[in-house]
């Protein structure tokens, strides 16, 4: 199974900033040693024009020669540096790469991405690139070019806050269906309207949780027709998270991942896995459910291999 990283293009941050940049090379480093069936590669740089396959051309040309204004910056929360350009073009390259490798074999990851909360025209809440809808456009106008036909996208956003971004981009495109579990109190506080959306109440545990899940993905069944999945992972649903507000025990976000395998598995869809969010207290608490993420993956890769066998 092949995994993309751009850990090693270190956003710089002040001293203090809350976002846990750390969590991404300890992740990588957990990966390569106790899941061996993962081939670790770096990720490409996405280009220019595959960035503006969902975003406006002046905003990616704005973060590429650091021309953002002091509000933008705010808005995404990272300060504009040559590195913080960088590795935003490599973490959604690294989803484009990933996705086209899941095509052809079934599933392949980021170890990060998942940044949901980036529009066509600004970014937003550590999000500069929507890797999630560039990806998806990418292989939408690739198997068009192949095949003359469309590509139908399911995105599974279950990272604890909202998609708004992802929602944005594509609320008038009935090609791409995307479904969100969140914390209802939780950011960004102005939703905006995914094809379903499932508020949870603070607090929410595992049993409320899973139920909710299989009954969004029994409507998304009902409703959508998908060839393809985009899974957001989210760690931060998890009781650890300081920013969760959600009470999902570490088994029960194994079964929340298994939920969303066991479903994409029985229809038999390809599907790209990214990371999303995790803030955790302890880091290394926040990179085990990863890790448990990455190794139901690897199941998941195993079954998708095996099943001409």
């Amino acid at each position: 199974m092949k995994a993309f990283y751009s850990d090693h293009f270190v956003l710089p941050l002040p001293e203090g900033h809350r976002f846990p940049m750390a969590k991404y090379s300890m992740l990588r480093g957990r990966v390569a040693r106790e899941l061996l069936g993962v081939r670790l590669l770096e990720a490409p740089a996405a280009t220019e024009g595959e960035l503006a396959l969902a975003h406006a051309p002046d905003y990616v040309l704005a973060v590429k020669t650091g021309s953002l204004s002091a509000q933008a910056q705010r808005e995404i929360g990272f300060p504009w540096t040559p590195a913080m350009a960088e590795r935003s073009f490599r973490s959604a390259g690294a989803s484009i790469a990933a996705g086209r490798v899941a095509m052809r074999e079934g599933i392949a990851g980021n170890l990060a991405g998942g940044t949901h909360h980036a529009s066509a025209n600004q970014g937003g809440g550590f999000c500069v690139f929507n890797d999630i809808a560039v990806t998806a456009r990418v292989l939408q106008m690739e198997h068009f070019r192949a095949t003359k036909l469309g590509l139908q996208v399911l995105v599974i956003d279950l990272d604890v806050h909202q998609g708004n971004g992802t929602a944005d981009i594509f609320a008038t495109d009935s090609s791409v269906f995307t479904l969100s579990l969140h914390g209802e109190k939780n950011f960004p506080f102005r939703k905006v309207n995914s094809d379903l959306d499932v508020g949870l109440p603070d607090g929410c545990s595992d049993e409320a949780y899973l139920e909710a899940l299989d009954d969004a993905l029994a409507q998304v069944s009902q409703r959508f027709q998908p060839q393809f999945v985009i899974y957001l992972a989210g760690a931060d649903a998890h009781e650890g998270d300081r920013l969760g507000r959600l009470k999902l025990t570490e088994e029960g976000m194994k079964r929340r991942d298994q939920r969303v395998f066991d479903w994409v598995r029985a229809q038999g869809l390809p599907m790209l896995i990214c990371m999303g969010g995790g803030y955790g207290h302890d880091l290394s608490q926040t990179v085990q459910v990863q890790m448990n993420t990455w190794q139901l993956a690897m199941d998941h890769w195993l079954h998708w291999q095996n099943r001409g066998l």
